[in-house]
């Protein structure tokens, strides 16, 4: 990824989602560009007005959020962020359908995690109590937000906040676990692993787990990224060769998400509810592109 006190413990159940020969879907690739100058253009979130956040990269070599309306482009700074490219600046990974963003940077004063939620120009801290850093990533219509935070050893924990409480979210024998989104019905996408593989995907309704795995995905496993409000979910696989590949998993059927400039180094990260998938192709640290993708 561009990277418990309070925690319940979840009961873990392994069910497999289905896997089933797939009918043939059809997928419509586009580019995206934040703008002409733009060394690199990392596509995270979009929401069913079709707003894409995450970040690019400009010509200096620095980093900022990115809010894509159309070829309407919004550049978000924060002036308690460093100034830099690559993981830890100021990005977007999740956008509701009010416009509010889920995202974080790196602390300019701590050098640590600092995530917020950006809306009408406004940023709202959120912060996950004695942590080591706090990172969000997801946010639903309800305002509930999901990402992982850091604890006093720098293991990862994913988290849940909502109604002005935090929540922590692990998998049981897991030692790190990342929250990624979150639905409007209150389903949150998980992942194990987080800065090491092997990678495990789960869907977690209530304290109910639902493994994700792709019959494609070699031993490094899988990672979820978004969970639309229909059921349907995307995200990465590494295959046998450790090469990655976007997925949708859509009515119980996996289909590769692969832009075709690059179809062994695609990845899937956002999805809404109008059939629009953005993720992004290439190797990152200015050689990455976004894309979006429309499927039927």
């Amino acid at each position: 990824m561009k990277r418990s006190i309070l925690g319940v413990l979840l009961v873990l159940t392994f069910v497999a989602v289905g896997i089933a020969a797939a009918p043939p879907l059809t997928f419509k690739f586009t580019d995206v560009h934040a703008n002409k100058t733009a060394l690199e253009t990392d596509t995270y979130g979009v929401n069913n007005a079709g707003v894409i956040v995450g970040d690019y990269v400009d010509a200096k070599s620095v980093q900022h959020g990115m809010i894509l309306a159309g070829t309407k482009l919004t550049t978000v700074d924060n002036k308690a962020c460093e100034a830099i490219s690559g993981t830890g600046g100021i990005s977007f990974y999740g956008v509701n359908s009010a416009g509010a963003a889920a995202g974080w940077c790196t602390s300019a004063k701590t050098g640590l995690a600092e995530a917020f939620v950006y809306a009408k120009g406004k940023f709202t801290p959120v912060s996950f109590p004695k942590s080591n850093g706090t990172e969000a990533t997801g946010i639903n219509d309800k305002g509930e937000v999901v990402g992982l935070y850091l604890d006093s050893a720098n293991n990862a924990h994913g988290f849940l906040f909502a109604n002005k409480k935090y929540t922590a979210i692990n998998v049981k024998g897991a030692t790190q676990t990342a929250a990624w989104s979150i639905n409007n019905a209150g389903e949150i996408s998980v992942y194990t692993g987080v800065t090491t593989t092997p990678f495990a995907a789960y869907i977690l309704k209530g304290t109910k787990f639902t493994k994700v795995a792709d019959p494609n995905a070699g031993t490094d496993g899988t990672v979820i990224h978004t969970l639309n409000n229909l059921g349907d979910v995307d995200g990465t696989y590494y295959d046998s060769a450790a090469n990655t590949h976007g997925f949708l998993l859509h009515g119980g059927k996996y289909y590769d998400v692969e832009d075709p400039n690059s179809p062994n180094l695609s990845r899937a990260d956002g999805l809404n509810d109008k059939s629009v998938i953005v993720g992004r192709y290439g190797s990152g640290s200015f050689g990455g592109t976004g894309f979006k993708a429309t499927y039927k």
